[in-house]
């Protein structure tokens, strides 16, 4: 009886060890089929290193943009044999991930995302939580403009001294995109827009009182003059609203990065841009949803053709129907922004794509191998084009190339215009960190909102934005 159940005892430990082994039989079979994946290198195979990347990427605004990362990074596999699983995430979605993986501590080993460079990459970089990569920048340092270096040198409170945490890709920056067609039924062409501050504004005011005068037979609904964005929940809103700082010349930190709030002309200024800027919606030339839009309601609202036009932070909107050329190269047109108020040329704001690390990566050569390799003028250049152009070259001699200042294109032209022959300069939070988080909390929007649904005036919303900022500051110290 007692051999028995001993021969019984072990029968079951033995099935439940088969049992096990299968279990994990099947675990590594579907972790190897969902790996973006080729065969490794001998070299790393011998080190005992995984080469394996994990890269989390924004997901492109069209599918060129998509095929092109995937073409890259099938090329670099080929090339040296290691694998990689790629992710692709929206614009909304990759933050959150970024931040619910820092929390777990299950860190991808390279990430880029369009809200990183102004709310992510400054505020790690001061925590230590990011790779430094001077290294790889160094031997491409020639080949970038001081002020696009500048935008990925932040400061490591750990360390306490400055160094490249990022690695520029792209530019970006704010431009007008409209209806040429629109203006043509109402008598008007872009020689009529003026380029002088106040005109300028009060012509696309005049072009909704005409259209809707008009009665045009395609517009089921009613047609708004201009397409900014009024929402907390789109970067939209403060990207243009810092804009409108600017134009205003209203300076927020000085050149040892600290706060001018105190000023009382700074305030002022705030007060103006803010009455200036809620005015379109107050008098109804903004679409009434336009303090609910998302990052790409605005590009939708033109498109669509419910506003005659609208700013937008990259070449998204022609990229968007680049495949009709009626629409691309007839019907939608692309502006500078006018003159600053005080009559000088504008000066834009730029953003640059980055792509970074994380310092507790496990697998920081090889992605440091990848990146050497991403920002190779030629692949850099290459991917650049291939996606569409929807954001510039960073590297002065991608500019050599005759693709970015081809005439018979006129939003690639009218963009290489503006980043190689008007003054540009970053966002603040390339000086203190502490303005990503300004950014991140959209206090322009909340202010821009209170005034218009809330009926605060803009001489307290401004108070309200200036101690929230200083709160900020305070804390981030």
């Amino acid at each position: 009886m007692q051999l028995k159940w001993l021969h019984s005892s072990v029968l079951r430990r033995t099935n439940r060890r088969y049992a096990l082994m299968a279990l994990i039989l099947c675990l590594i079979i579907v972790a190897c089929t969902n790996s973006y994946q080729s065969s490794p290198s001998p070299v790393n195979k011998l080190s005992g290193e995984s080469t394996d990347l994990r890269i989390w990427w924004d997901k492109g605004f069209t599918q060129e943009e998509d095929e092109a990362l995937k073409q890259l990074v099938s090329q670099w596999k080929t090339q040296t044999g290691n694998k990689i699983k790629l992710s692709l995430y929206s614009t909304d979605e990759l933050p959150r991930r970024i931040q619910r993986a820092i929390v777990a501590g299950n860190l991808p080993d390279i990430v880029t995302s369009y809200t990183a460079d102004r709310e992510i990459i400054p505020r790690l970089s001061w925590e230590g939580k990011l790779a430094d990569v001077s290294d790889v920048i160094e031997p491409l340092k020639s080949f970038y403009p001081e002020k696009i270096l500048k935008t990925v040198q932040f400061y490591n409170n750990v360390t306490q001294k400055r160094s490249y945490y990022a690695l520029p890709m792209s530019q970006a920056t704010l431009h007008i995109f409209y209806w040429r067609d629109l203006l043509k039924q109402i008598g008007h062409q872009e020689s009529d827009i003026p380029k002088n501050w106040d005109a300028f504004w009060e012509f696309w005011k005049r072009s909704q009182e005409d259209l809707r005068t008009k009665q045009l037979p395609d517009k089921k609904q009613k047609i708004y003059g201009l397409g900014l964005t009024f929402s907390i929940g789109a970067a939209d809103t403060y990207y243009f609203f810092e804009q409108i700082l600017e134009a205003y010349n209203v300076q927020i930190l000085d050149s040892q990065d600290k706060l001018l709030l105190d000023d009382p002309k700074v305030r002022q200024g705030i007060i103006n841009s803010l009455k200036w800027y809620t005015k379109f919606y107050q008098q109804g030339y903004v679409p009434p949803d336009a303090v609910n839009w998302l990052n790409p309601d605005n590009n939708r609202s033109l498109l669509n053709r419910s506003v005659v036009m609208t700013p937008n932070n990259s070449l998204s909107i022609p990229a968007a129907v680049r495949h009709n050329p009626d629409i691309y190269h007839q019907k939608l047109g692309i502006l500078e922004l006018p003159n600053k108020p005080n009559g000088l040329p504008m000066r834009y704001l730029i953003t640059v794509k980055q792509v970074f690390l994380f310092a507790d990566s496990k697998k920081q050569k090889l992605a440091k191998e990848f990146l050497a390799y991403l920002i190779k003028p030629e692949v850099m250049g290459n991917y650049l084009k291939v996606s569409g152009g929807r954001h510039l070259p960073v590297m002065t001699s991608e500019w050599q190339d005759p693709f970015w200042k081809d005439s018979k294109d006129p939003y690639l032209s009218t963009a290489a215009k503006i980043f190689l022959n008007r003054e540009t300069r970053p966002f603040y939070f390339v000086q203190n960190p502490a303005y990503s988080l300004v950014l991140k909390h959209n206090v322009w929007g909340k202010a821009i909102n209170r005034i218009i649904l809330n009926k605060t005036s803009p001489e307290q919303a401004a108070d309200e934005a200036i101690a929230q900022i200083k709160q900020i500051f305070d804390q981030w110290q």
